[in-house]
């Protein structure tokens, strides 16, 4: 069973690099979970604007710059996923200090990049 990855800033704009991370995943069998701003649809997985439902991640990949990403702070430590991703641009010393003193990885790193050389 492959894991369970949360994408927050999933956006349905096609040019979006969360847009093309959430369809990579579900091409390589991952489960997803999308978190927008807005509701709406990337093939089978309906973007939902709440996380209060969302549990058992392995993986947060963060598509959002640090000044949005203090919001999802408690829901990220809560939910104690194995790792977060910061995708260039979401790169957050403050955030990726408080989840390392909580046991989480921590990785600068592009999704895409990482599923396309197998690194994910």
């Amino acid at each position: 069973m492959l894991k369970k990855i949360l994408v927050i800033g999933a956006s349905e704009n096609p040019a979006r690099y969360s847009f093309m991370a959430v369809n990579r995943l579900l091409m390589s069998g991952y489960e997803v979970i999308a978190v927008g701003v807005k509701k709406g649809k990337i093939r089978e997985v309906n973007i939902i604007t709440e996380m209060n439902a969302v549990e058992a991640v392995h993986t947060v990949t963060l598509y959002i710059n640090p000044i949005h990403q203090e919001a999802y702070y408690d829901a990220i430590l809560k939910l104690k996923p194995q790792r977060v991703i910061f995708n260039p641009g979401a790169e957050n010393p403050d955030f990726e200090e408080q989840l390392q003193k909580a046991g989480i990885e921590t990785v600068q790193a592009c999704t895409l990049v990482m599923l396309s050389t197998g690194q994910f």
